[in-house]
Parts: C-alpha cells; structure tokens; sequence
C-alpha cells in the first residue's frame, strides 16, 4: 500500500470533527511504525448500523522470551476522536488463534485501563501503542494454531462484546447510551470481511490446546468441549443482559441527576424570590408607619391652626427669622403704605375735596419718604444676599 500523504488523510477524515488532531496523530504514529497503514472502511455497530470510520491496520512489534514477535491489530478511530478512545482489536491471521485473558475477548477485542482512562490530549495513538507492546509482552494475544488441528471456520463476531474480560472496570461501557460527543450506540465487532486477513507468514509462541477442548482423535467433539461451550454462552448471554440491565439504570440515574440538580438550581432561585419579597415588604411596612405618623402631624397642625384662627392677629403670624429680614418687611410695607396714601390723595383732589397747592404738599412729603424707604430697602437687601427689587 502506498504511503499515504497528510493531504490525503485530510480529505479521507473530511466528515471528521476534530480532523486536523487526527490527522496528526495518525502521522505520527505511521512515521514510527511503518506496518501501521490507515484505512477507510465501513464499521458496524451493535444496532445494525455502519459508519465509514478510519482504521490504523497492520502490525506491531511485540519483544517475548527474546524473540520480536509482529501481532496484528487493527485500531478503529470515531470521528469525534480524541475525545473518544480508539475501538481495537487484535486480528489474527489464519494460522494463529486469539488467546483469551483479562485484556483479549473471545472476538478479539483489546481492553486497557488505557483505554478505559482515555483523556485528550494526555491519551494518545502512540500512547496507546506503546502500551499496547508492553501489555502484549507479557501476555501475547495470539498463538499459533496447531498444524494437527483441522483449521476452524473464521469466526464472525455477533452480538453485545465479552465483559468478563474487563476486570478492574465499570460494567458501563464508555460507548453505552450514555450522552458523549459522539453520540454513538454501543458497538458490534465488524463481521465476516470486516478485518481482512493479513498477507504473509508470521512467527508466534505456541500454546498445546488442552486435551479437553476441541475436537478429540476420532473427529468426534468431548463432552467437556459441549459443557464448556454450553457454559461459555450462557455466560456471554447473562453478562450482556446484566449489562443491558446496567446500561438502563445508569441512564437513569444520570436523568434523575440532572433532574435533582435542576430542583436545586430552582428551590434556590425560589429562595432568593422569597428573600427580595420579605425586604420590599418589610420596607414597605416602614413607609406606611411614616406616612401615618406625618398624616398624625399634619392634623394635628391643621386643628390647632383652625382653633387659633380667631385669635391671630396677622402681625405675629409672620414672623421673620433673623432682624435684618424683619428689617426689609416693615420697610416694603411702609413704602407699600406711602404708595396707597398718594392714590387716595389723588382720588381726593379729583373729588375736590382738597386743592392742588394741599396735593401738591403731600406728594412732595411722601414722595421724598418713599424714595428714602427704597434706598434704605435696596441696600438692606443687597446685604442679606437677596436679589434687587426694583
């Protein structure tokens, strides 16, 4: 296969979300392990759906007892990775055989607390590979099939994944119905074609099947191996209901979550309600005792007011508060005063009731008081800081 360049990868990872990271990583990892080649094929999901997903398919090295072994394996990328953990799966040729234990199913699948751990961008591909060669180090995931054996039909993988072989982790799956970013349903190991076998003769440790399981000498099967069998699937179908079963309950529990925690955002903001109505109400009190004790003044001050009426002589009723403003009002009465007396004076020579040279007299008298009693007033308003009459 033709080394692939950066720009194809882009336009092959064109539906992907977070492509340029991908893209990434992906390069990187073909730099370091050359047998890793990316491919775009269509994935198959536990509800019957596919998906085009891209695939890093190949070989890894793997060192045991001395000897570099090149185990296949085939690593499915989401299109919302990184932020979801690759699917992986070893996937042996026709001559080796899927050893099972606590990180290999039956299918092939591969378990890590790596992957179960996954967070971008601590988690990576290169991360995960590395990981991968250690853990394959010291327990290889494949063998080769005894050339004794009659070679087994391939195997074509059905239904919900093993979970017996996750010790150590939540029996939820991470790709559950759980709300994530990618929004994917639980997932099905591609079937039949789904992982094409790899070309070329491999070397790997053997492991004797035991005596027990497979077909005895005469071509006829054991009893252990029908038990084991009956066993092995009855196993499988408990274990996927019971994750079925916890699947539901914590898609459940995460609503009534949310649920409780919008109670809580709800009976706060209730209290807070409450809280502001108790101040306007209490302050609302406070001004209607105010104004019931100014309505008290004021009738009170209106009913002694109206009791004196009779009784008051217009002269101390206005009383001002410092001499000099007592000083300015006799002063514009007077002259207020001087003026009246020279319009009666001038009704009394058109009446005829006194001559001119009398009218004349009197003008002259009080007109030369009032100009005396403006200046005085003009002056002592200047003085208070009062503004000109006239």
């Amino acid at each position: 296969m033709a080394v692939v360049s950066e720009s194809g990868l882009k336009k092959m990872l064109k539906q992907y979300k977070y492509r340029d990271l991908t893209v990434r990583e992906i390069t990187n990892v073909i730099s370091q392990y050359k047998d890793l080649k990316p491919v775009m094929d269509a994935y198959v999901f536990n509800d019957g759906s596919s998906r085009d997903l891209m695939s890093l398919t190949g070989t890894v090295p793997v060192s045991y007892r001395g000897n570099v072994y090149n185990i296949p394996v085939c690593l499915w990328l989401l299109d919302t990775y990184p932020y979801n953990p690759p699917i992986c799966f070893v996937k042996p040729t026709s001559t080796m055989m899927i050893k099972t234990g606590k990180h290999i199913d039956a299918n092939g699948k591969i378990y890590l607390p790596y992957l179960h751990e996954w967070k971008h961008p601590q988690s990576d591909l290169y991360g995960l590979i590395q990981v991968m060669i250690v853990v394959f180090g010291e327990e290889p995931p494949v063998f080769s099939r005894p050339t004794t054996q009659p070679p087994f039909p391939s195997f074509q993988a059905a239904g919900p994944p093993n979970s017996s072989y996750m010790p150590g982790m939540p029996a939820v799956s991470p790709y559950g119905p759980n709300p994530n970013p990618g929004g994917y349903p639980a997932y099905q190991y591609p079937a039949g074609n789904a992982y094409p076998a790899t070309a070329g003769p491999a070397h790997y440790p053997t492991q004797t099947p035991v005596s027990t399981v497979g077909p005895t000498r005469d071509g006829t099967i054991g009893e252990d191996t029908i038990r084991a069998s009956l066993i092995s699937a009855v196993s499988d179908k408990l274990r996927w209901r019971m994750k079925e079963e916890m699947d539901r309950a914590q898609a459940e529990l995460d609503a009534l979550k949310r649920t409780e925690e919008d109670l809580k955002k709800g009976h706060q903001k209730l209290e807070e309600m409450i809280s502001r109505l108790d101040q306007e109400v209490t302050d609302v009190d406070r001004n209607i005792d105010l104004l019931k004790k100014k309505d008290e003044e004021l009738t009170e001050a209106l009913e002694k007011m109206e009791n004196q009426s009779e009784n008051n002589d217009i002269d101390d009723v206005i009383v001002p508060t410092a001499p000099l403003y007592k000083q300015i009002l006799n002063l514009y009465a007077e002259e207020n005063a001087i003026e009246d007396t020279i319009f009666y004076l001038g009704e009394a020579l058109r009446r005829g009731v006194i001559d001119l040279e009398v009218f004349l007299k009197h003008v002259r008298l009080l007109s030369r008081k009032q100009f005396q009693l403006r200046a005085l007033m003009q002056k002592a308003r200047k003085t208070a800081g009062l503004s000109d009459l006239y």
